[in-house]
This record gives structure tokens, sequence and C-alpha cells, in this order.
């Protein structure tokens, strides 16, 4: 039997090694220990006082999906800050949380005592915030305290600092949502201001900040349906639509790898990927197998002249995923990936506003993506109505844009 050449024998010892190195990647990063509990908070409540302080009431959920591991919650705490449009010192915030377990009694004093959560169980927090404006000689009567607080207001950002503990080790979670305040008034078709566009009317729609709280539907529907009519096209940015997923984590919650650590230095220093947090992020989304392989067929690719070869190859979340800095406050605290499933969110958000939908990225930089459309609309138009980036960078407000055909 002749034996192989030893070049060949070479390249195939060499392609078994690449490949039990990739095989090695994707296991350890499978099998990693984690923390299966998940946190969600439900609705949330606004109650004015005589004293003219304002109190949010709401409850925060902790489920535990695994057949039969069971792990302690011994830390729980909430963290308020205001968001506001002026200066916010002389506001008093202050939030407590209260174990509502459905086999212990909650604790008078509000100490949270150390709890288990066991396999396909779940517990639930009742959280409080009162937010009050400082007194003095000159306070305010309760009645213009009431007032002031309404228009300094605005939005209210609650962070979840707890602690998982069991088999995994000990991780220290920070989980954060908002819970709107002031809400805008919808636009009035009357007197709403239409910017002529390339063979189009565009209409910037602003909304209250958004996050996991929010129904997409019902957000379009609240500040869009009023102006909205037949031939109309509604699109929401990819942002905005991820956050409302959830789909935002704190980098203290990433734990970069040495993957992570030596391939993020290889990208632009503005590259939302030359963080070790911000490529474990796509790490995470996309396995280290494709990241590493992209990164290796994209450099091959760059030398014969191809640029963009790690980005096609890597997926979109790899263009889509906005390190810190890259959002809106709070977000700009946080790292947030693309949107999950935009084709199915755009056929279901079309089906009930009863217009077309589409989930767009667009900059400041005339670059326009559409990344997933509902049946009728004509991207091509979106693309002309939306290079001026209506919608803006900055802190506007308007993750919504309606487009008219002239």
């Amino acid at each position: 039997m002749p034996s192989l050449p030893p070049t060949l024998c070479a390249l195939l010892l060499l392609a078994l090694l690449f490949g039990l190195t990739l095989l090695w990647l994707e296991l350890r990063h499978r099998l990693r220990p984690a923390s299966p509990l998940r946190l969600s908070s439900g609705p949330w409540s606004t109650r004015w006082t005589d004293e003219g302080s304002v109190t949010f009431e709401g409850s925060l959920r902790i489920d535990n999906p695994h057949h039969r591991m069971e792990v302690m919650v011994p830390e729980l705490e909430l963290r308020a800050t205001v968001l506001g449009r002026e200066d916010l010192s002389h506001l008093r915030v202050a939030s407590s949380v209260v174990a509502d377990h459905p086999d212990e009694s909650s604790r008078a004093d509000g100490y949270w005592a150390a709890y288990i959560v066991k396999g396909h169980k779940s517990t639930q927090v009742r959280a409080t915030v009162r937010i009050s404006l400082a007194g003095g000689a000159n306070a305010p009567s309760p009645e213009e305290r009431h007032t002031l607080l309404q228009e300094l207001l605005d939005t209210l950002w609650l962070e979840v600092v707890w602690v998982n503990y069991g088999p995994f080790g000990r991780l220290e979670r920070r989980q954060g949502f908002l819970v709107p305040v002031r809400h805008p008034q919808p636009r009035d078709p009357a007197t709403a201001a239409w910017r002529e566009g390339d063979g189009c009317q565009v209409l910037p729609v602003p909304t209250h900040l958004l996050g996991v709280l929010d129904d997409p539907a019902d957000v379009l529907r609240r500040y869009a349906g009023p102006v909205l009519r037949s031939g109309d096209i509604l699109t929401i940015g990819e942002t905005p639509l991820a956050v409302i997923q959830g789909r935002y984590q704190h980098p203290a919650m990433v734990e970069p790898s040495c993957l992570a650590r030596l391939l993020c230095r290889v990208f632009h220093p503005t590259s939302s990927l030359a963080t070790a947090c911000g490529l474990q992020s796509l790490i995470d989304t996309v396995g280290p197998a494709r990241v590493l392989c992209a990164w290796l067929a994209g450099s091959l690719m760059k030398v014969v002249g191809s640029k963009g070869g790690f980005y096609r190859l890597a997926g979109d979340q790899a263009r889509l995923i906005d390190d810190i800095t890259g959002t809106t406050p709070p977000y700009d605290q946080t790292i947030v990936l693309g949107p999950d499933k935009p084709e199915r969110c755009c056929q279901e958000l079309a089906l009930a506003l009863g217009v077309p939908v589409a989930v767009v990225d667009v900059n400041d930089l005339g670059r326009v993506k559409v990344l997933a459309s509902s049946a009728g609309c004509d991207e091509d138009l979106l693309r002309r109505a939306l290079r001026p980036n209506p919608a803006g960078n900055a802190n506007e407000r308007t993750p919504l844009v309606l487009v008219r055909p002239a």
C-alpha cells in the first residue's frame, strides 16, 4: 500500500489539530459552569402621596428552569437611578426589597436572608422606590412638590445586583431595566411635521425611553397609530427593538475568554469588538469556533483585497453589537446585541398594525441596512428615505420613522 507524501501528511495532521482545537473551544465554551437562574420584572405602579412624593412599586421574579440544580441567592440589592433633563441633586431616592418566598415568611426588618431556589421552582421579590424633594426652611408645599417632581422626573433606571451561589461558584450579576415616568404625546395628524424625502415623506416619531417592560406592538400603535394610513411603511431601529427584547447586559456579567482577550486586539479601536467583553458577547452568541474561523478566513480575504470578510462570515450579530457608550443612556453602560428573530417581529408587527414594518440600522454616515421587513416593504424606497438618518444618532428619542410614498 503506497504511503502518503510527507507534505500531505503534514497538512492532514494540521487539519486534524485545527479541528480538535475548534472542538475543544466549543466544548469548553458550552460546558462551562453557569447559573440557570433567570430574573424578570413584572409591571410597576406609580402612587403619589399627600406629602408630594412619589412611590414606585413592582415585583421581581426569580426562576430556576434547571431540573435538579439548587442555587442559593445570598444577596440581592435594588439600586435606583433617576434620569431627567435638569439637575436632580436635590432629589432623595430610597429603594427597598422584601422577599416574598412561597415557603418562607417575609422579614419585617427588610433583611435579605439567603434563599435556595430549587429546581423547577421560583420565588418573588416586592420592590419599592420612593422619590421626594429634599426639605428645608423654604420647602415648597405638597402641591408644589408634586408639580416639581412631575417636571423633573423622566425615567427610572432600576438595577438589581444579586449573587448566585452554587456548583458553578459565586457569581455577582447586574441586571437593569427601565420604568418610564414621562410619556410624550402621540403625533397629531393635523400638526405632524413631515419632511420631504426622495420620492416620499418622512416623519420621525418620538417615544419614551424603551425597555423590557414595553410591548413592541403597543409602542408602535400608541405613538405611530394616530398618523398611520394605508400605504405607509413604519420602521423601528434595531437597537430599540433589541433593548425591548432584553438583549443587553452589563459588562460585569461577561467573562472574557483567552480567545476574546487575544482577538479583540486586531480590530479597529472604534469597533465594538475591540474590547474583550464586546468580542466575548459575540462569542457567547455564535460560538468560539465560528469567530476563530471567521477571523482566519477574513484575514486571508483581506490579503487578496476583499475587506469585511470577518463580518460576513461571523454573521449579522458581529455588525450589530454595540459596546458601552454605543447607545443612549442608560444603555450606554451596557453591551447591546442585535435583535432576535427580526423577520418574525416584522411579520407580527405588520399584522398588528395593518401596514408594512421594517427593522433598520441607520447611521450618520448615510449607511442604511434593512435587517428585516414584512411583505409590501419597498426596501429601495426605505434606503433613500433613511439615508439622511431622520431618527438621529444622539438623544432624539425617535426610534420610529414613518415613510409615506409620494
